[in-house]
């Protein structure tokens, strides 16, 4: 059991730089911090770095490890559908990948009429948009309503902070993006990984929203899912049990992922306008908590904390060391 009244303590103790001088090639995201490696390999770290609309806001406690551990239980439970990048799990935050030419769209898989950030369906549809991402939609549809067939909403990818560009399936071939062939193989896959997700995710008592997927293609061409799949940083997921009366009653369903804290953010301020303010401390224990549930709910495993007393950043170097030697001597 964690015990969150050592908030301090245990927030002095995230990981908020994944930076190790000693590995080649650095690039730093939003969340991950990355390194290229000779031999296609690259080193990707999950530091508790939090971010919402684009901004680095807060560091959540245990975020990076979440992430990284549930990322294992997926790309382990989804391999018969689509290769994935996974080569080794060498410390609770770090993964080892292979690496990929990176496709030039993220793709976003949508089961519901929901959202709060700008490339979401449910802030367009309210505006009065009826034709989205090349999709039609229909009058009088309910917010986080369930939409009448899954669909998929790809972004162009952005440079880091600045933001996602909506684009339809016939703009992506039109402007050889990706060519039909490979834009049908990602839609089959990414229909694929989405239904798994739901089903496994159905039979622990939760609803997989929708989902964001990244493929890459490797040394020999064949797709593969790259980054993170469906990760409460990278997913909706909503409590099965509770869906119906939340709707009843017009509030937001139950969720165990990141839209918690934007639905907060959302609330304070208008955050492509105005400055967010500082995330209190108890909003980020409940949302350590939530993404905590949701490991545990997800995978059926318990979620084992780090050692309060050591360091994170110091046990990821001590693997990583051991990992990569050649680096660290």
């Amino acid at each position: 059991m964690i015990d969150f009244n050592e908030f301090n303590k245990i927030h002095k103790n995230c990981l908020t730089d994944g930076l190790f001088s000693e590995l080649p090639n650095h690039e730093s995201g939003k969340v991950r911090d990355s390194y290229n490696l000779p031999g296609r390999q690259r080193i990707m770290v999950s530091t508790d770095r939090q971010s919402a609309f684009d901004l680095i806001l807060a560091a959540v406690p245990f975020k990076g490890q979440v992430l990284n551990q549930t990322s294992q239980f997926w790309f382990e439970e989804t391999k018969d559908i689509c290769p994935n990048h996974v080569l080794s799990f060498p410390d609770p935050n770090v993964i080892i990948t292979q690496h990929l030419q990176m496709l030039p769209v993220e793709i976003v898989v949508r089961d519901y009429m929901t959202g709060s950030t700008e490339t979401s369906i449910w802030p367009m549809y309210k505006k009065g948009l009826r034709n989205l991402y090349g999709h039609n939609f229909p009058e009088n549809i309910l917010k986080n309503q369930k939409l009448p067939k899954t669909i998929i909403t790809p972004t162009t990818k952005a440079l880091q902070g600045e933001h996602d560009t909506p684009i339809t399936a016939e703009e992506i071939i039109k402007t050889n993006l990706l060519s039909k062939e490979t834009w049908e193989e990602v839609t089959q896959k990414a229909l694929a990984l989405f239904t798994r997700g739901k089903k496994i995710a159905s039979k622990n008592g939760l609803i997989l929203v929708d989902t964001k997927y990244e493929f890459g293609l490797d040394q020999n061409g064949i797709l593969t899912i790259a980054d993170e799949i469906h990760t409460p940083d990278s997913s909706r997921f909503w409590i099965k049990k509770s869906y119906e009366r939340c709707m009843e009653t017009g509030k937001n369903p139950e969720s165990l992922d990141k839209e918690f804290l934007r639905l907060w953010i959302t609330s304070c301020c208008d955050p492509y306008k105005d400055q967010i303010p500082p995330i209190p401390q108890d909003t980020l224990i409940e949302f350590s908590k939530k993404y905590i549930q949701l490991y545990e709910q997800v995978t059926g495993q318990k979620f084992k904390a780090p050692n309060i007393d050591q360091p994170i950043r110091e046990r990821i170097y001590t693997n990583l060391k051991f990992a990569y030697p050649l680096y660290f001597s």
